[in-house]
């Protein structure tokens, strides 16, 4: 990535005291492209009782079906002497199509945080973050390189970094013979209750010449709150996993939405890479649980109660054909989220992508996603495809293209 460093010195504060170096980093990501949807729902209810929708060609800002998302951010560190540093990182997200800030409109919403880092001890960070399968698991998968088409439905297992946890205290090791592990644990924040909205998980990797693994958990207590609702526009007694729709709206994320009432969400994530010459395979397993559905009773629409969970494997398969050109193709398979008599919801999804660098910072791209939907989804409705950030379709199939250019800086 090509940085614009602007690197200072601060002269000494006490006399015979060696000055401290600082450097900050201006970065960013600029996405724009276009997509073809063949079915996106404009209804989620009708006369006949079914959806309603049809064909869309839209330019999307990359956080919707780009490669990758458009951000700017600071990042900066102080050399405090003896292999210490104090680090932050701002990151600000926002859309190439009309200038309006990301993540619901929180000024730094993809990440600001502050901390410090030590050599042979690892790196402690404070701030807003994101949880140890974004740091460790999420760097293995096709989404990561191949953008939010690929992305599992509704994100539910934040692999896609939908979804940053506030107030959290996060301590990442240093690599030793290709092992890192890492923990983070967000506060809760609730007067007279210490559990309350609280957040943790930990997890760990291993990359060597050839081989990489990596698998982490995390735990959310309330996660309508602590995992979902983390943005500025987030509602404090509303559903943040989803929506219903109605005669007039779209559904949004039919896959989770009925699971807004959830007690606890804990999720199970692995991933493993092998890399032969230009070629890269991989797999990757997530298993979510929502657990103890009905513990609050006002978005408890449905009158769940007990658990349910959802589980995808996936496999992909990368190839640099080139220094310039690149693809790649994945398949995912998600079933769950059965509720006492209710059956599960089935989606299966097949990504393709290719890509030419025009220069070290420069890329075009093409990328692809075809998903069929089958079951019962949380919303008790006959499932719907629901491809990456895309409204959903009308029907149990969705078929969408993306192309487009992304710059670094």
């Amino acid at each position: 990535m090509k940085k614009l460093i602007f690197a200072f010195s601060i002269s000494s504060i006490l006399a015979g005291t060696a000055s401290a170096q600082s450097s900050v980093t201006l970065y960013g990501i600029v996405t724009g492209n276009i997509t073809y949807a063949n079915n996106v729902q404009t209804a989620a209810t009708s006369g006949s009782g079914k959806p309603l929708g049809g064909a869309q060609v839209a330019q999307f800002d990359s956080g919707s079906s780009g490669l990758a998302s458009s951000r700017w951010g600071l990042t900066g560190a102080e050399d405090l002497g003896g292999g210490l540093k104090a680090i932050f990182k701002i990151e600000n997200g926002f859309s190439v199509n009309n200038g309006t800030l990301g993540q619901g409109g929180t000024e730094f919403g993809r990440q600001a945080w502050v901390g410090l880092t030590a050599n042979r001890y690892g790196t402690v960070t404070l701030g807003r973050q994101g949880d140890t399968s974004v740091e460790f698991v999420s760097p293995l998968l096709y989404a990561w390189y191949w953008g939010n088409l690929a992305i599992h439905p509704s994100d539910y297992d934040n692999l896609n970094f939908t979804h940053r946890i506030n107030n959290s205290i996060k301590y990442l090791s240093d690599p030793y013979n290709g092992f890192r592990f890492g923990a983070l644990y967000s506060l809760g924040g609730v007067a007279g209750n210490v559990t309350q909205n609280q957040f943790w998980s930990t997890g760990a990797s291993y990359t060597g010449a050839a081989f990489s693994f990596a698998a982490s958990i995390i735990n959310a207590r309330n996660p309508n709150n602590s995992l979902y609702g983390t943005n500025a526009n987030a509602s404090a007694t509303g559903n943040n996993l989803g929506s219903a729709g109605s005669a007039t709206a779209a559904e949004s994320n039919p896959a989770i939405a009925g699971f807004a009432s959830a007690h606890t969400q804990q999720t199970i994530s692995v991933a493993t890479t092998y890399t032969a010459g230009p070629v890269i395979v991989g797999a990757n397993y997530s298993n979510t649980q929502f657990r103890g559905l009905g513990s609050t009773a006002a978005l408890n629409t449905s009158g769940y109660s007990g658990s349910t969970t959802l589980s995808t494997v996936g496999v992909n398969l990368r190839y640099q054909a080139t220094p310039f050109l690149r693809f790649g193709t994945s398949f995912d398979f998600t079933d769950g989220g059965s509720v006492g008599d209710k059956s599960s919801a089935k989606y299966e999804q097949l990504n393709l992508g290719a890509a030419y660098s025009l220069s070290k910072a420069t890329e075009l791209y093409l990328t692809s996603a075809f998903q069929h939907a089958s079951g019962t989804d949380s919303l008790g409705r006959p499932a719907v495809a629901q491809i990456g950030y895309l409204s959903p379709s009308a029907t149990n199939k969705q078929v969408a293209v993306s192309a487009g250019i992304k710059h670094l800086f």
